[in-house]
């Protein structure tokens, strides 16, 4: 039993109905750890942290919080996710660690950056090369979709159909880098809430339109076999990158599973979007986790081992 200094910190932006469900489930688990948000007004080199865990929902936006939480872990606090992981994360890469561990990628391609910080000038770009759009493009084949290397929430998300649409994106880009990916037209899609590298929920999703994609309200409107696969090809890609929470997407042609968003390191939680069928079950999960890291010693977990990659 914990004592009752073992505490659990919440990071958390604009949203509201996950972290405020989370810390509820955690104290009422009676298991003598409380849950709270954390207030941050500027950090002393080695403070104090009185968090034994933290679930990080917003260092992605926040540079402050990231610098915060790389000093939470040198004093052993577990941090959810490991955010010296996201400091090297991208999507690209994600796709890269799929095709190691056996799971399908669309043809991916991504693209030097439009524009640049100010003091990145011409004599800075000598290493690229023009860029053959149309080569790319045919490569991918049309219609794909432009999306960003980093990020999420389906933003700057486009369907790509020619050439001159293409060029229109990404004249528009600004300092994004992005990526061209073949698209694939699916049989089914599949969203996978994943917690703890041991946990998956594999929901049928409609992705479109592309901004108000939508939960299955039904588990099993997937048939047990696609549901075991995506579960099974979630958790081995957490397992390899060291998510303990993510949410991956897969489209599934011809009985094949394609990873479409496999890197989400601050998943969509809300309810609103899972909604009463699939919300109840994250918040049960990722406080049984969070009290689970709290009550150990194990601090924040080692970066993913590449090299076991290289043999595959």
């Amino acid at each position: 039993m914990a004592d009752s200094d073992t505490r659990i910190g919440v990071l958390r932006g604009r949203e509201n109905s996950f972290p405020d469900a989370f810390i509820e489930k955690v104290q009422a688990m009676d298991r003598g750890v409380a849950a709270e948000y954390i207030q941050l007004g500027g950090t002393k080199l080695n403070e104090d942290v009185p968090y034994r865990v933290i679930v990080d929902r917003m260092s992605h936006e926040v540079p402050y919080y990231e610098v915060y939480l790389k000093m939470t872990a040198l004093q052993g606090t577990y941090c959810i996710n490991n955010t010296f992981w996201r400091s090297a994360d991208d999507k690209f890469f994600g796709y890269a660690v799929a095709e190691k561990l056996g799971i399908a990628a669309p043809k991916t391609v991504v693209l030097p950056n439009k524009s640049y910080v100010e003091d990145v000038t011409a004599e800075s770009l000598r290493n690229l090369w023009p860029v053959d759009f149309a080569g790319l493009l045919d490569y991918v084949g049309t219609p794909c979709i432009m999306k960003p290397a980093f990020g999420g929430g389906w933003k700057n998300v486009h369907k790509v159909h020619s050439i001159d649409e293409l060029m229109e994106h990404y004249d528009n880009s600004g300092t994004l880098t992005l990526m061209l990916q073949e698209f694939i037209s699916w049989d089914t899609f599949i969203r996978i809430p994943t917690v703890g590298q041991r946990w998956a929920r594999a929901i049928r999703y409609d992705p479109a339109p592309l901004a108000q994609g939508g939960y299955d309200q039904d588990y099993d409107a997937l048939p047990s076999k696609l549901r075991d696969e995506a579960e099974e090809l979630s958790l081995r890609f957490n397992q390899a990158l060291g998510y303990d929470m993510n949410a991956l997407e897969f489209a599934v042609k011809d009985d094949r599973f394609y990873g479409i968003d496999l890197t989400n390191y601050t998943p969509d939680f809300d309810q609103r979007s899972l909604k009463d069928a699939h919300f109840p079950w994250v918040v049960e999960k990722m406080a049984d986790l969070a009290v689970e890291k709290a009550l150990s010693d194990e601090p924040t977990p080692e970066p993913p081992d590449f090299k076991s990659l290289l043999l595959r």
